[in-house]
């Protein structure tokens, strides 16, 4: 049983899931970089686990919530394609942006 081709290659629309992408990115991305900044600082090896074990959760169900949202046709792929970069969250809070820009200008003209 296959897919109706107009169904799988729809265009993604921003739902329910959208918001809490964005929201999950941007936390993800304060994790990240709490974990840089106790990793510089000198004695901070219990923060840096701390932190470090929270960022690679966080990352994980980051991703996985970002593959459910296309699965949804809430979030294009490019957005999981610049979330796993080795920026990580960086990667999805400017892809995030770039989407939601070419939105605007795609709804203005």
């Amino acid at each position: 049983m296959s897919a109706e081709p107009q169904t799988v290659l729809r265009t993604p629309r921003p739902g329910p899931l959208w918001r809490w992408v964005k929201l999950a990115s941007w936390v993800e991305l304060a994790l990240f970089i709490g974990l840089l900044v106790v990793w510089i600082a000198p004695g901070a090896e219990h923060a840096t686990a701390i932190l470090g074990l929270a960022h690679g959760l966080g990352f994980v169900a980051l991703a996985l919530l970002i593959w459910v949202a296309i699965l949804r046709h809430e979030a294009p792929y490019t957005l999981l394609a610049a979330t796993l970069t080795p920026v990580g969250p960086v990667g999805s809070v400017i892809a995030i942006a770039w989407i939601e820009r070419k939105r605007s200008v795609a709804h203005t003209s």
